[in-house]
């Protein structure tokens, strides 16, 4: 073996060692300490009762023209809002966001419910996601919240999100 060949072999594996230490190094404090990690969210179960077996005849429920919001997790809710980049455009303390887009969340739907007709705050809210240009709020311009937002969520996504700025309210 000649000598260059040797130098060679001890200069790669002087530059190798180290280079394969830091990436280890490197790799293993980010894997512990902060790295990339992925949380699933579930929502739970609802809670069930068992009671007697009982007969009885009921009248037809009545055909309304309203639809309810259908109810949803609070909790489930903030991980929507945050995922789908609402507080990018809205505030609203408990998710931590100060948009200053859309209205301040904290405090406008019970006011904007109330302006529009006196509605029920968990369908006004429901509204203004699935169809935004329903009621525009004082002081913001019809069309800035993207019109097929709503459609975007799955069923559980808008009653989760629904439920979450309805508890949210001051």
């Amino acid at each position: 073996m000649a000598v260059g060949e040797v130098l060679t072999w001890l200069l790669f594996v002087a530059l190798l060692v180290p280079a394969g230490f830091v990436g280890w190094v490197i790799g293993h404090y980010t894997g512990s300490h902060g790295g990339t990690r992925t949380v699933t969210v579930a929502a739970s179960a609802p809670a069930t009762t068992t009671t007697a077996a009982t007969t009885t005849t009921a009248p037809a429920p009545a055909k309304t023209t309203t639809t309810a919001a259908a109810a949803g997790s609070a909790t489930a809710g903030k991980t929507v809002f945050l995922s789908n980049g609402c507080g990018s455009c809205h505030t609203l303390a408990a998710a931590g966001t100060s948009g200053k887009v859309g209205p301040d969340l904290d405090t406008a739907p019970t006011a904007d419910a109330k302006a529009d007709g006196n509605m029920k705050l968990a369908a006004f809210v429901q509204q203004s996601i699935v169809d935004p240009n329903a009621y525009i709020a004082k002081g913001y311009p019809k069309g800035v919240m993207p019109q097929t937002f709503g459609s975007s969520l799955s069923k559980t996504q808008l009653a989760d999100l629904v439920a979450f700025v309805v508890a949210s309210q001051k």
